[in-house]
């Protein structure tokens, strides 16, 4: 069979960076009659295109199938709203934004960033596949397009509702698979002394963590600085300023112009292409070990489950995020080692993980059930979600995090 080929430069990909085996699509969760039939996995091997250094997991299952109805919404997590509250109040200041400006987000979800903008009295658009999700943004006041974004759709919105001062593209470029198509949509959406902030869980760092979960089906590409430039090259977009976030384990926000009217790139750019060389990931090479990395995680996490089974402790899970499945699929985690997970959103409740087929509850489960011992799936929110079990001291619970890496307290 014949290799994959580069999602960017089309070489062939004959490296492998992790392979963390199958599993069914993070997203995909379970109805109670949906038990008892079979479920299609398919692989998460990640693979480095030596030709161009992008990292990538090949386009097993159609944006469409995964997209087009989708069961996460971004409002449902306090400190993401406050962080695109937060952005907004940055970005307005930093472009001018006011009253005559207009400001695109492309996957605007339910509308959760750009609420905030359009509460300055900024004309606002979001832009959003899933159907279902568009309907909340819509029906909290940010006028909202459904479609995905490519080259022809974006000259179509950018007809329609001219150009934009601002495209912002939040935790999506990794979420398509003709990533270059993408980046030319969000060109054709820009004004040409506009700007694009695009925000990407920073590859860097999901090494460095041990961030393996963050590995699914809905991740097509996992990003650095130097080949977020090379992507929005082939646009026609230039990186000019860079700033490291710490969410999502690490996160760049990246802040670009038509290349036309680039100058000089910010000092920040050329730091963080620095970091990236340093930790060798400006060679196919300086990418080896991280599958040593993952297998630590998993044995230790493992371990941990099985001796709280012998010990007689129940576990829960607080969350139930798509890239908590990757874990415990990878894992081989069922119920019996987790009896079940509790989650803030009610489009949730009732179902079960993919895969491993433990129940989806509310959060006040924890208080009727108490559990031993809490496994927070989010560790990316860790502060968030500690200070809200905080009632679960009462009964002595324990809480655990898997990643970066095994923790109790």
């Amino acid at each position: 069979m014949s290799a994959p080929q580069c999602r960017l430069c089309s070489a062939e990909l004959d490296h492998t960076f992790v392979d963390l085996g199958m599993s069914p699509p993070c997203e995909s969760y379970l109805a109670a009659d949906q038990l008892d039939r079979g479920e299609t996995f398919y692989p998460l091997h990640v693979r480095i295109c030596a030709g161009c250094l992008l990292v990538q997991l090949p386009a097993y299952i159609a944006a469409e199938d995964i997209f087009s109805d989708y069961a996460y919404f971004s409002s449902y997590s306090d400190s993401w709203v406050r962080h695109a509250r937060d952005f907004v109040d940055l970005a307005a200041s930093r472009l001018g934004l006011g009253a005559e400006s207009f400001v695109v987000e492309v996957a605007s979800n339910d509308g959760y960033l750009l609420q905030h903008s359009i509460a300055k009295g900024i004309r606002s658009l979001g832009i959003e596949p899933a159907a279902n999700v568009a309907d909340a943004a819509i029906a909290r006041g940010v006028p909202t397009e459904v479609m995905f974004l490519g080259e022809e759709t974006g000259r179509k919105v950018a007809d329609i509702h001219g150009r934009a001062d601002l495209v912002v593209a939040n935790n999506v470029f990794a979420h398509v698979p003709d990533i270059v198509d993408f980046s030319k949509g969000l060109r054709e959406l820009v004004a040409g002394d506009g700007h694009v902030s695009i925000e990407i869980p920073h590859l860097l760092r999901l090494i460095e963590g041990n961030e393996y979960d963050t590995i699914y089906h809905e991740h097509y590409s996992y990003l650095s600085l130097l080949t977020t430039q090379r992507v929005l090259a082939t646009a026609g977009l230039t990186v000019v300023d860079v700033q490291e976030l710490a969410s999502h384990g690490g996160s760049l926000r990246t802040w670009s112009t038509p290349t036309e009217r680039a100058g000089t790139p910010s000092a920040s750019v050329a730091r963080v292409l620095a970091d990236e060389a340093a930790a060798g990931l400006d060679t196919v090479e300086g990418h080896a070990g991280f599958a040593e990395q993952v297998s630590r995680v998993r044995d230790d996490f493992v371990e941990f489950l099985v001796e709280c089974r012998r010990a007689g402790k129940k576990v829960a899970a607080y969350g139930a995020p798509g890239k908590g499945n990757t874990l415990l699929n990878h894992c081989g985690i069922r119920s019996d080692l987790i009896s079940f997970a509790v989650d803030r959103s009610p489009h949730k409740h009732g179902r079960f993980l993919p895969g491993t087929h433990i129940p989806i509850s509310p959060v006040e489960r924890l208080v009727e059930e108490r559990p031993d011992t809490i496994v927070i799936m989010p560790w990316n929110l860790r502060a968030e979600i500690t200070a809200q079990l905080a009632h679960t001291r009462a009964w002595g619970a324990e809480l655990v995090v898997a990643l970066p890496h095994l923790e109790t307290f």
